[in-house]
């Protein structure tokens, strides 16, 4: 039986940027735990990268009140950024003066966020720490020698290869005549 994975959702709407610039910061959180990316949102250097952090506060939120309503236990650590879109809002047109009585059109465009965390499901069986016998040999000595044996056969190639001889030109040919 398959158990379903709630979302827990947050939105702000009609934020005063492009969502071209929002997914710049929204592609760097995608899939990521929520304390990571709450960290990369607070230390990254765009205008909208604090927006983003209080949406995501919002989303966590939004889950431990879910979660304390419905009377089941809910693992923040273990909550991801399931879903980071940046949809178009609607656009202000705008009128920019031009030469000689002109009036060139421009557009602000707006910018609907929507952030969707989730809690990360449980595997059972896999293994998160490899532990390693004491007696068995390491590998890495085997790995370095072939990378310094293919080093030394290019060296060769080119200590190898014969020169040309200069061509002889007419100034250097009459010269010697």
């Amino acid at each position: 039986m398959a158990v379903e994975t709630k979302e827990y959702r947050a939105e702000a709407k009609f934020q005063r940027v492009s969502p071209q610039k929002v997914r710049l910061v929204l592609d760097m959180i995608k899939g990521r735990g929520v304390e990571e990316a709450l960290t990369t949102t607070a230390f990254a250097k765009k205008r909208i990268a604090p927006v983003i952090h209080k949406l995501l506060t919002s989303a966590v939120d939004n889950a431990k009140y879910v979660a304390g309503e419905q009377g089941f236990d809910l693992d923040v650590d273990n909550l991801y950024v399931k879903l980071a879109l940046a949809n178009d809002g609607p656009r202000l047109k705008r009128i920019r003066p031009a030469p000689m009585g002109r009036a060139f059109r421009y557009q602000r465009r707006t910018t609907h966020i929507v952030l969707s965390v989730a809690e990360r499901e449980a595997t059972q069986g896999l293994v998160t720490k490899v532990e390693e016998p004491a007696s068995a040999p390491k590998a890495s000595k085997k790995i370095e020698e072939p990378k310094a044996a293919s080093k030394t056969p290019k060296a060769t190639k080119k200590s190898e290869a014969p020169k040309a001889a200069p061509k002889a030109t007419k100034n250097k040919a009459t010269k010697q005549a």
